[in-house]
C-alpha cells in the first residue's frame, strides 16, 4: 500500500498534524510520512509530547517507525494491526516534560475505539497545561459529546500535574466500537445550568475562593447561577486553574484557563467567564475547541455529522486538510475563519474490522 505524505507545514502547521495523520493512519492501517513537522515553530520537530504520540501510537498498531526521536521533522508510521489492551505511556519519561496527556490522549482514543478488544490507556505527563485540552474538557465535554456518537468511555484523574514539572496521571477505558454514528448538533437549545472548578496546588486557598467568587459575580450579573468547587490539587509545583461547563439541552461546552506567576486570581476568572459568554451570546452549539476535534469522528462516522460553532478555529481548517489527504470525504465549512460557522461533514462509515 502506498505511503501517505503529509506536508507538516501546512496550514497551522503545529502538532495538530501530526496527531492528526497517526490516528487517521492507525484507524485505515495506511502507511504515512509526514514531514517538515512543525516547521514554523521556534522549536520545530518533535518535542517530547510529540515523540510520545508516535510511540504510543506505534505500540497500539504494531507499526513500524523510523525517524522517532526528538527534534526529528520527518517520520514513518506503518501500522499493521489495531492491538486492544492495557497500556501506560510517559510523557516524561526521557526530558522530565510536563508536555500534554490530553493531546497524547486526543491521537490514542479514535485508534483504540476500533481495537478488537477493550482498552486501557493511563498517561503521565501534564493534565492542565497550556495550549493544550485540560483534563476536564477532555473527561467532561470531548467524551461525554463522543457517547452520543456511540463511543462508550470512562477516564480518572488519579494526579493532576502542572507546567513545568508535570507528574499527572491519567487513566481512560475505552470500549470498541462497531462504527461510530454522526450527530446532528445545530441548535443546542437553552443553558440548563454552568458548573466548574476553581483549583490549586501548593498556593493558599484563598486564591480558588477569589476565583470562584470573581467568577460567580460576574455570571450572576448575566442571569447564570454557576456552582464551582474549589479543589486543593495536591500536585508538584505550584498552580492554579479553572474551568467551567455549560450544559445545554443538546450539548456541553468547556472553557478554563491557567493562573501563573503575577496574573490575579480574577484575571484567570474573568478569562473563563469572557469565553463562557462570548459562545453564549453566539447562539451557537459547540465551543471552537470540540468543533475542531470532533472532525475526525465525523469523518469516520455513518452518515451526516452537522454542528455549529462559536469559533472555526485553524485547527479544523488544518485538520480537514489532513483527512482529505487519507479520505474521500464530502464535507462544507460555512463561515469565516476565527468567526462562527455550520460544519458539515459525511463520513464514510468506517466499520471495524473483525478477527
Amino acid at each position: 500500500m502506498d505511503e501517505i505524505l503529509i506536508d507538516g507545514s501546512h496550514g497551522e502547521g503545529g502538532g495538530q498534524i501530526l496527531r492528526a495523520a497517526l490516528s487517521l493512519s492507525g484507524l485505515l492501517l495506511r502507511p504515512v510520512c509526514v514531514e517538515k513537522i512543525r516547521a514554523g515553530r521556534k522549536n520545530p520537530g518533535l518535542q517530547q509530547q510529540h515523540l510520545t504520540c508516535v510511540r504510543a501510537a506505534g505500540v497500539v498498531t504494531e507499526a513500524g517507525v523510523s525517524g522517532d526521536h526528538f527534534s526529528s521533522d520527518r517520520i514513518s508510521f506503518s501500522p499493521k494491526t489495531i492491538t486492544g489492551g492495557q497500556y501506560e505511556f510517559d510523557v516524561s519519561l526521557e526530558r522530565g516534560s510536563a508536555g500534554s496527556v490530553g493531546l497524547v490522549l486526543q491521537a490514542l482514543v479514535p485508534i483504540l475505539a476500533f481495537a478488537g478488544q477493550s482498552s486501557s490507556a493511563r498517561v503521565h505527563g501534564g493534565t492542565h497545561v497550556a495550549w493544550s485540552p485540560p483534563y476536564h474538557y477532555f473527561d467532561k465535554v470531548l467524551l461525554r459529546t463522543l457517547s452520543m456518537m456511540g463511543l462508550q468511555t470512562r477516564s480518572e484523574l488519579n494526579t493532576w500535574g502542572f507546567y513545568p514539572l508535570g507528574g499527572g496521571d491519567v487513566a481512560v477505558d475505552i470500549d470498541p466500537v462497531d462504527g461510530l454514528k454522526g450527530l446532528r448538533l445545530i441548535e443546542r437549545g437553552s443553558l440548563k445550568n454552568v458548573t466548574g472548578v476553581s483549583a490549586v496546588t501548593n498556593l493558599p486557598a484563598s486564591v480558588a475562593q477569589r476565583q470562584r467568587l470573581r467568577a460567580s459575580k460576574r455570571l450572576s450579573a448575566e442571569g447564570i447561577k454557576p456552582e464551582i468547587e474549589e479543589i486543593d490539587a495536591q500536585a508538584k509545583g505550584k498552580g492554579s486553574f479553572m474551568f467551567l461547563l455549560a450544559e445545554y439541552e443538546n450539548c456541553c461546552c468547556g472553557f478554563s484557563t491557567l493562573g501563573s506567576k503575577g496574573k490575579p486570581a480574577e484575571q484567570v476568572a474573568d478569562e473563563v467567564v469572557d469565553q463562557l459568554m462570548r459562545h453564549h451570546k453566539s447562539h451557537c452549539a459547540l465551543d471552537g475547541n470540540l468543533a475542531d476535534q470532533l472532525v475526525i469522528y465525523a469523518s469516520i462516522a455513518e452518515g451526516e455529522t452537522s454542528y455549529t460553532t462559536s469559533r472555526i478555529s485553524e485547527h479544523l481548517i488544518t485538520n480537514l486538510w489532513v483527512i482529505s489527504q487519507f479520505l474521500s470525504i464530502n464535507y462544507r465549512v460555512e463561515g469565516e475563519a476565527t468567526g462562527p460557522g455550520t460544519i458539515e461533514i459525511r463520513g464514510v462509515g468506517l466499520k471495524r474490522k473483525s478477527g
